[in-house]
């Protein structure tokens, strides 16, 4: 899978849990970037992101995360 393909998925992630189809995340993105992007929603956000990619983070792979290139990192390297 190819890093455009990941944002791709991720694009739809995003817009699903912030219920915004106008949402478009990139490298640098980070919670300061989407409004309701709060910790309860980081929560749901990495769920979501864990049942998109088929896979399972630790607490302490997500609780590190900068921004959004560092989450495309992370699934590209469980891929």
């Amino acid at each position: 899978m190819s890093r455009e393909e990941v944002y791709e998925k991720l694009n739809e992630v995003f817009r699903d849990v912030f219920d915004d189809e106008s949402i478009e995340v990139h490298d640098e993105t980070t919670a300061e970037d989407i409004e309701d992007w709060d910790s309860l929603e980081h929560i749901n956000l990495i769920v979501a992101v864990e049942n998109k990619f088929h896979m399972k983070f630790k607490m302490s792979e997500v609780t590190g995360l900068k921004n959004v290139g560092e989450m495309v990192d992370l699934i590209l390297g469980r891929i």
